[in-house]
């Protein structure tokens, strides 16, 4: 449980580090090499690590600690859940292991969602400064077309 926990402590502050970036960068200015390489090591560490090493430590805890296994039926409260194989009305018989696996596809789709969002948002992240900025019309060579003492 505490690795489980501990990796999500440490996908939180990678995206957070990457928020914080995010808002102090703007859109036009060209990355550098050496910012380039490493944002570039810093996603691939991070696919790495939301994709990699959170499921399993999902899946490790679920088989350790937790203790679902195959063999291990799930009744449910009130055996809601309960097997006709055992008695009760559910057509299917529902293993922990099948639960376990269950909640692994959600984590990937979250995680998988969290990525989308954070693409999303940085291709995004200058559109509110371009749409607060009033446009003032320019001449050929740059400069403002205001009259003078006019505001703009």
């Amino acid at each position: 449980m505490v690795a489980f926990i501990t990796s999500l402590l440490i996908t939180a502050v990678m995206v957070g580090a990457f928020y914080w970036y995010a808002a102090r960068r703007t859109d036009d200015r060209p990355a550098s090499w050496g910012e380039a390489m490493f944002w570039a090591m810093y996603i691939f560490l991070f696919f790495v690590w939301i994709y990699g090493v959170v499921p399993h430590q999902w899946l490790t805890w679920a088989d350790n600690e937790l203790n679902w296994r195959p063999d291990k039926i799930v009744h449910g409260p009130f055996d809601l859940l309960k097997p006709q194989a055992d008695g009760g009305w559910l057509p299917l018989t529902l293993t922990y292991l099948v639960i376990r696996d269950i909640l692994a596809v959600i984590l990937y789709n979250v995680l998988l969602g969290l990525n989308i969002k954070m693409w999303m948002d940085w291709q995004n992240r200058g559109d509110k400064a371009k749409a607060n900025k009033s446009v003032v019309p320019a001449s050929s060579y740059g400069r403002p077309l205001l009259k003078e003492g006019a505001k703009s």
